[in-house]
């Protein structure tokens, strides 16, 4: 097992490319299993949890070939719709192949999903919607099992689920009549679902608003498509430069995605160009604290709620932090901790006082997100090392993540444990 070693303190300057973002590139894996010909996705980043959906679809029969940052699915040779706990168990988004399944069999039978421990997460908007749509669905020794005819129908999800939109959208493409959607998810990657489906035949409109309109089709043919850049990780890397006190730029980057987070850190006092598709943050006069409070999009990002706190932990005055989106994401709070930061929390609320330094400790990552914020934490510390360990949680949504620091100037490496 690895760890990754941070020696604090030092400015980071430059800039660093962002990949395609993960959340995207996931369902748009998952939505190739209802085409008939070979589907090519570019700008798919190189995570772990993408060669675990690779390793998924080609489990149901699909080839796969991946090659530099495109990755080619053909899936006309699938022949089975079941997905078992063996290939599910480790990644949540691997729920996304049973929207799709339905669509091609008329039936599917996937395993409950696992992924990080942020909370809850149920399932069951994507399940009462299919429903809604026609399915028969039941639940038996973990696992899903669904089928029927799907027919067009009006559902509303009563809360902007990410997964039960991308789940329905890519079911409903193939239900006879239309379909309505309503309290909807709006994020980006939403969109980029939509516009891959309707890109391999599929008639969906709305995708960006609260409402989604499906008119169901036949069958879906091949395409090429651009993932769009990661929002988290341009986010993430804008606030690493501010908490060290540097200047950075990220490339390949749309602050179009990015508008209420970029808001939040003006706040906070950071100056932010734009120029196309850069975007750089520095901090002349120092960050102040802010008040944030996570939403749905198009709101503050929760993927960002941690790393935000890890740079409030050394703004001037204080600040306080609400987590609306998970009840479980404030993970990150002891190890912060342990290295001097100032945080109480009540609930859903982090009050967080910032304080003049921060010192390297041993830390383990116990989530995606939070392991972000524990780096950012090590590159802000100025005494000591820090240890980040469990970092399979940050390859999980970070490729190479110590060596495009380093491109920065960050004191970081990557050891075996």
């Amino acid at each position: 097992m690895d760890k990754i070693l941070i020696r604090g303190g030092i400015p980071l300057h430059g800039s660093v490319r962002i990949r395609g973002a993960k959340n995207s590139a996931l369902p748009l894996m998952a939505a190739t299993l209802l085409a008939e010909e070979p589907v090519t996705l570019h700008n798919v980043p190189c995570l772990h949890d993408i060669f675990s959906m690779e390793k998924i679809i080609m489990e149901f029969g699909a080839k796969t070939d991946f090659n530099g940052r495109s990755m080619t699915i053909d899936a006309s040779s699938v022949d089975t719709y079941v997905a078992p706990y063996e290939l599910v168990r480790t990644m949540r988004a691997s729920f996304f192949v049973l929207g799709p399944l339905l669509a091609r069999f008329g039936k599917a039978e996937v395993s409950l999903p696992g992924g990080c421990a942020i909370g809850t997460r149920p399932v069951d908007i994507h399940l009462k919607g299919l429903e809604a749509l026609g399915v028969n669905i039941d639940i038996e020794d973990g696992m899903v099992h669904a089928e029927g005819k799907m027919k067009g129908t009006d559902f509303d999800l009563g809360f902007a689920s990410v997964g039960a939109t991308e789940n329905l959208m890519m079911a409903a493409c193939r239900a006879d009549g239309v379909t309505r959607l309503s309290t909807v998810a709006r994020e980006p990657e939403i969109v980029d679902l939509a516009e891959l489906l309707n890109e391999m035949g599929a008639q969906i409109s709305g995708a960006g608003t609260d409402l989604i309109t499906i008119v169901g089709v036949d069958g879906f043919t091949g395409t090429e498509h651009q993932v769009i850049p990661d929002r988290i990780e341009a986010g993430t890397f804008l606030i690493a430069g501010l908490a060290t006190g540097g200047e950075v730029t990220v490339l390949n980057a749309s602050a179009k995605h990015l508008a209420s987070f970029l808001d939040s850190l003006r706040s906070a006092g950071a100056e932010i160009g734009v120029d196309s598709d850069r975007i750089t943050a520095r901090a002349v006069n120092g960050i102040r604290g802010a008040d944030i409070s996570t939403l749905p999009y198009p709101g503050f990002p929760t993927d960002l709620q941690a790393q935000t706190m890890a740079l409030m932990t050394v703004c001037e005055g204080a600040s306080q932090i609400t987590e609306t989106v998970f009840e479980n994401r404030f993970m990150q709070v002891a190890e912060l901790v342990r290295m001097g930061a100032r945080i109480e929390v009540d609930g859903n609320t982090a009050r967080v006082e910032g304080v003049s330094a921060l010192s390297g400790a041993p830390v383990m990552a116990s989530d995606l997100r939070a392991s972000a914020a524990l780096v950012i934490a090590g590159l802000v510390a100025d005494k000591g090392e820090t240890a980040v360990h469990r970092v399979y949680h940050i390859d999980r949504g970070y490729e190479r993540i110590e060596e495009r620091l380093a491109g920065l100037g960050a004191d970081i490496e990557r050891v075996r444990e």
